[in-house]
């Protein structure tokens, strides 16, 4: 069964063509398409196409639908196009021609649409939750290591003291900079496309706004061309969201390898989260670091990815706006799953103390030396020249103390007011919706 069949056979070849991977990411939005179609038939009710007796053994005969995709009994048939398709043709046999009203007023380019809607919104949700929980822990890393110094480095060379608690920390505040683009992608998914039809809306009397409210969508995407629009834009949004985070983690992930390396020895990484060699017994890989750095700088590249499918197409529904998901839906799951064993390799790692001991990290400590020399009046030109000096013969010493103390520094790292930042963007995520949809699923009449 197709919703566009007219008894007019198609190439084989071309259908499985053109379905592609359709099949297998349609199982990931059933029960989207189901809560939608519930959605759309409490709509189709209230203006008069149902009757309260058609809309109450729809929404029975969905619920039930959506029971068998909750615990895995839901199947896309086979000769069956799609989830929509399939979830048509069980209302059908369930139901006769009820079930064939459920499509009434709709496009599959609008279905399409609010599923997709519905899926990224909360796979936002879970994402934004692992970073909040990746966050918690670098924050209180930072915390624990606060006094334990490492060198900073620039061009790849030892360069000013700094601290794990410096560095835990600012990756910290850089998930805040990704969770900025995560909420303002969250604004653009929260938009109802649902009654835009094919892009030019319908003759039916349909009631937007009752739709909106039941998926718990904060407005409508009004203009029915903007909201066909929205399939391309959508994910090209997303994909800047996802490069962001995966920039952040491929960084963090570039570092503790480096930071493990028998050279520098910073930190050691637990032994279960190490892979060995087959011929070099003494060999403690950071394979899932590696892993995690390389999954993630392929996911910085789906901007382009996306932008070069969509970035030249004119208004309208196009087929090539089918294949973001292919790009789109595993990069969800991959961004998810680096940024949950990022946490758990992180909450084990040991950090090596008294680093800065080592005579080779003495020349860092130059910039102290300066900086007491210019705090007791001298020119700060002079006082470098003299350091310099200092340091080609050999006679550079260690201050007896860092005297930091300015905001984001040292001895200052300002994590309360980190803190305090992220919860600031926190309250940007309307999570609202997830009450909405279990009300809509829970509803009786």
């Amino acid at each position: 069964m197709k919703l566009w069949e007219k008894d007019i056979p198609l190439n084989k070849a071309v259908e499985e063509f053109t379905i592609g991977r359709d099949p297998e990411f349609d199982l990931l939005l059933a029960p989207f398409d189901v809560i939608g179609s519930m959605a759309h038939a409490h709509m189709l009710r209230k203006i008069g196409i149902l009757s309260d007796g058609e809309y109450k053994a729809l929404h029975q005969s969905l619920k039930q639908i959506h029971r068998n995709i909750e615990s895995d009994k839901f199947a896309i048939e086979e000769g069956v196009e799609d989830v929509h398709s399939q979830v048509e043709q069980m209302l059908t046999k369930d139901l006769g021609d009820i079930g064939k009203k459920i499509h009434t007023g709709r496009s599959r380019n609008d279905q399409v649409l609010v599923d997709l809607k519905l899926f990224f919104r909360e796979e936002i949700r879970k994402i934004f939750q692992a970073k909040s929980e990746l966050f918690d822990l670098l924050l209180a890393q930072a915390d624990q290591y606060e006094d334990d110094l490492l060198p900073g480095y620039t061009h790849m060379q030892a360069a000013m003291p700094s601290s794990f608690g410096l560095w835990f920390s600012a990756y910290a505040e850089n998930l805040i900079d990704d969770a900025h683009l995560w909420s303002a992608v969250l604004q653009i998914v929260n938009l109802n496309p649902l009654g835009s039809g094919a892009g030019y809306g319908s003759s039916l009397p349909l009631d937007r706004s009752d739709t909106t409210e039941l998926l718990g969508f904060s407005d409508l995407n009004y203009n029915v061309v903007h909201a066909q629009m929205g399939r391309g834009r959508t994910e090209l949004f997303l994909s800047f969201a996802i490069a962001a985070t995966a920039s952040n983690l491929s960084k963090l992930a570039m570092d503790v390898c480096m930071y493990n390396s028998q050279d520098l020895a910073f930190l050691t990484l637990e032994d279960a989260f190490t892979t060995g060699s087959s011929i070099m017994p003494h060999k403690k890989n950071p394979d899932v670091f590696e892993l995690i750095r390389s999954r993630c700088n392929a996911l910085t590249q789906l901007p382009g990815v996306v932008a070069g499918m969509v970035g030249h197409l004119p208004s309208g529904y196009h087929r090539d706006l089918q294949l973001t998901k292919e790009y789109l839906i595993p990069a969800l799951d991959q961004l998810f799953n680096c940024l949950q064993m990022t946490h758990l390799a992180l909450s084990n790692v040991q950090v090596q103390k008294d680093i800065l001991d080592q005579d080779k990290y003495l020349a860092i400590f130059s910039v102290e030396t300066v900086n007491e020399m210019v705090a007791k009046g001298v020119p700060f030109r002079e006082a470098y020249k003299k350091v310099a000096a200092d340091i080609e013969q050999g006679v550079l010493k260690k201050p007896d103390q860092l005297k930091h103390t300015h905001e984001g520094s040292l001895g200052n790292l300002c994590l309360d007011e980190i803190r305090a930042k992220f919860e600031r963007v926190q309250k940007s995520f309307d999570f609202s919706y997830v009450a909405k949809v279990k009300e809509l699923l829970n509803k009786t009449s």
